[in-house]
């Protein structure tokens, strides 16, 4: 790899990793439009085989911080991703049978949608005491494994970590605070990742060496995105709107670009 696909690699790297640490989403959703238009992936299967791979350790990397920080709600975040593997193989292998072109369309358009939810969501405090356990399993434990397949199928089918799914879903099934849905997102992203990855390269549809230069920008990103995290604890709300208007922009520009190429 030359010299400036490795530097477009490693920022866009630095950007998912940000993105991770800073909000808890925002990696494959990013990560899939960068590879293809800015780094130059020309195979939608592999940007997002090579993105599944490089988000889960991105995510992994993050998770770590956020458990330093303890803002991980465990019995919640576990229940929550082991749910979604099941649903993340099945939206994998869905994924691989479309057409490269018409997947890259719907991924636009999902991003659009997902913009709309975040601009539209108003996050309260939340529970910071809330936990999984024998007074309301009965309660919390259907609403956690359910969204939690719904979720995953989704982050398989169009191979993204989903922690903009899984944030706001994690607060709905559980109320808590929004900076312990992001960390507890990450266990989410990581499991995800990691079996969307693994079922598309079984197929051959990763790029090891651009993956290892994905991971490598993600940690420096990570970094920077958790320590703002922490600042911007009370006042997440300005940025996921703004963020909310870059995730919609991006999906537009995907959805003109994949409907002029067919």
């Amino acid at each position: 790899m030359t010299v400036l696909p490795t530097i477009l690699a490693l920022g866009s790297g630095g950007l998912v990793g940000f993105s991770l640490g800073l909000v808890g989403g925002g990696g494959s959703i990013l990560a899939v439009p960068l590879l293809t238009y800015v780094v130059g992936v020309p195979s939608t299967h592999v940007a997002i085989g090579t993105s599944a791979i490089a988000v889960a350790a991105s995510a992994a990397f993050n998770l770590a911080g956020h458990a330093r920080a303890r803002t991980v709600k465990w019995p919640c975040a576990v229940v929550f991703g082991l749910s979604g593997v099941t649903g993340a193989a099945l939206g994998a292998h869905l994924g691989k049978l479309m057409d490269g072109g018409r997947l890259l369309t719907l991924f636009g358009l999902l991003m659009i949608v997902v913009g709309a939810l975040m601009l539209r969501t108003r996050h309260h405090g939340g529970d910071p005491d809330v936990r999984l356990g024998a007074d309301n399993v009965k309660h919390l434990l259907p609403l956690l494994v359910g969204i939690g397949f719904i979720v995953g199928l989704a982050s398989g089918f169009f191979g993204i970590g989903g922690g903009f799914l899984i944030v706001p879903g994690l607060i709905g099934a559980t109320a808590m605070p929004l900076i312990n849905a992001i960390g507890s997102s990450l266990v989410s992203v990581t499991l995800f990742g990691l079996t969307t990855a693994g079922s598309y390269a079984l197929s051959g549809f990763v790029d090891w060496a651009l993956a290892g230069l994905f991971v490598a920008g993600g940690a420096v990103g990570g970094l920077a995105g958790i320590g703002l995290a922490r600042h911007l604890a009370s006042h997440k709300h300005v940025l996921s709107i703004t963020f909310a208007g870059i995730i919609i922009a991006v999906g537009v520009y995907v959805v003109v670009k994949s409907l002029i190429a067919s």
